[in-house]
């Protein structure tokens, strides 16, 4: 079992050892040096749990460590192509928005080149906006964190809380890093529309600085404190309407609508991407269900107009589970679903 001074010479080696900012280091040092001088302290121990937690953090983060950025635009349309269906005039904004990287990367680092946009998908629930945020990181082989900005009322959410606090921690941008282990991940701003309104205003603020090249170079979280380049973070939003979304935040984003899908394109979705998926997710052999394409129509709109395909999904799980415990019960090793018998299937 190790000495208090023992972990406190292991934590300094590892500070001397790790690829962090020379001035970080030097002050987390200093912070060690003075923390062996009160071991005898009453208060050693609450110090030293507080800065054991926060040198963790700081050994956690990728201050060096990216990925490999993958600038194929074959690869990136094939990508979007097979977990996107239609949506052409986006897939094209999302490829040009990848030609634009890639432009950037073949000048290289110091050049003035064009940054790329930043990304806002607007439309209503369940068109696939989350998704098409995952698509982009995909297609260009970086990491991926979602920060979910639904019901958040406190700007430190985002930017930490100083180490004053008993119970302080990092904000979502430092937790989205070390969860990414990459300072050029893909980090999803996710319904930035639906932040409470009595933190409205400084939440936007935080968002301002966030989204704007030539402050987040410099972002400093309460809990680190000290700054951490943002500029190679690929940040994309998306939001259900622009309506409360400040003009500021507005002018750093490029908004793209997310249209509602029509009948006939949720059949298309239903039938080749999510049917094949949801069988395989259900444990069914392929062949033990099989549906006619009169009945698509039914299974599309079992309830009216539903704009995203979330409702679509839980019908296609339903009549899958159904059938997964038809063939447990015994009662058959394959179905075929007619107009006559969908009713026995669809969900009521």
């Amino acid at each position: 079992m190790t000495t208090v001074s023992e972990d406190l010479k292991i934590y300094s080696d590892q500070i001397q050892k790790a690829e962090i900012p020379d001035d970080l280091r030097r002050i987390i040092l200093l912070r060690l040096d003075q923390l062996e001088g009160l071991i005898e302290s009453s208060s050693f121990l609450p110090e030293f749990d507080k800065m054991r937690k926060y040198i963790d953090w700081v050994l956690d983060l990728p201050w060096n460590k990216r990925t490999k950025d993958v600038l194929d635009l074959s690869y990136a349309r094939q990508i979007l192509d097979s977990s996107h269906y239609g949506l052409q005039e986006i897939k094209d904004r999302i490829v040009e928005y990848v030609s634009v990287m890639k432009l950037k990367q073949e000048k290289g680092e110091g050049e003035d080149v064009m940054r790329a946009p930043i990304l806002c998908f607007v439309g209503l629930v369940g068109t696939g906006k989350t998704t098409i945020a995952l698509s982009i990181a995909k297609a260009m082989g970086r990491n991926f964190a979602r920060i979910p900005f639904g019901g958040m009322g406190d700007p430190l959410d985002l930017r930490g809380q100083s180490r004053m606090h008993p119970e302080a921690e990092p904000g979502k941008i430092i937790k989205a890093l070390r969860q990414t282990q990459s300072k050029n991940c893909v980090i999803l701003l996710d319904e930035i529309d639906r932040v409470t309104d009595e933190g409205r205003s400084s939440i936007m603020g935080v968002l301002v600085e966030l989204l704007d090249p030539e402050q987040n170079k410099d972002f400093v979280d309460h809990y680190i404190d000290y700054p951490f380049d943002l500029s190679e973070v690929l940040f994309v939003a998306t939001a259900n309407n622009t309506h409360h979304i400040s003009t500021a935040v507005l002018d750093r984003l490029e908004p793209i609508h997310m249209p509602s899908y029509s009948d006939d394109e949720k059949i298309t979705i239903g039938k080749q991407y999510m049917f094949p998926e949801l069988i395989v997710q259900s444990g069914i052999p392929p062949e033990s269900l099989k549906i006619d394409d009169g009945v698509w129509a039914q299974i599309v709109r079992p309830l009216g107009f539903d704009a995203g395909m979330r409702t679509l999904e839980r019908t296609i799980q339903a009549v899958v589970r159904k059938t997964a415990r038809m063939i447990v019960e015994g009662k058959g090793q394959s179905f075929r679903i007619t107009t006559q018998n969908v009713r026995d299937f669809l969900p009521r």
